[in-house]
Order: structure tokens, then C-alpha cells, then sequence
């Protein structure tokens, strides 16, 4: 499939329930780069780059255990950078 980044930002009740840490310890399974950090308006977002199937994977995998905190969420897919060389927290 190649390889993408995707932009993704989430809400709903994604601060102050260990989203940011979930999402971290949940990278570390797939082969995915990038990082997730809380945003003023209350938001998460994460930026994750991989191959489009590890990436899909790693979303589908946050979205079930994440499912009862997650209201929402927007997308927008952006040519990777390889700027990231692990997936990490940002504060």
C-alpha cells in the first residue's frame, strides 16, 4: 500500500483517562512512527506515520480499547516526512 501519515485528531473524553499513554504503549506493537499530545481545546491528536496497513491497523487498535472515550474524530491523510524515528508523547 505504501507508505502515508496520517493526521488524526480525536475528542470526546481523550484527556486525563491515560489516552496519550495507551496510544503510546499501542504503537510499540506495530511498525509506526510519529507521536500523540494533548491540545488546548481539549483534543488529542496524533500524527502516526507507517506503511498504510500498519498505520490502519495501529488506528483500528486504538479506536477498540479507546472506544468509550472517543466522541469523534477527524482525519486527513499527508505524504510522510520520515521526521519521526519513534513514537512518542508530546507535552
Amino acid at each position: 500500500m505504501g507508505m502515508t501519515q496520517r493526521i488524526v485528531c480525536f475528542s470526546g473524553r481523550v484527556q486525563g483517562v491515560g489516552f496519550r499513554y495507551t496510544t503510546y504503549h499501542l504503537a510499540a506493537g506495530f511498525d509506526v512512527t510519529g507521536y500523540v499530545k494533548n491540545l488546548p481545546d481539549g483534543r488529542v491528536e496524533c500524527v502516526v506515520e507507517g506503511d498504510a496497513a500498519h498505520v490502519d491497523a495501529f488506528l483500528g487498535a486504538l479506536a477498540d480499547r479507546m472506544a468509550g472515550f472517543i466522541h469523534s474524530r477527524t482525519q486527513t491523510d499527508a505524504p510522510p516526512t520520515g521526521q519521526f524515528p519513534a513514537f512518542d508523547v508530546r507535552y
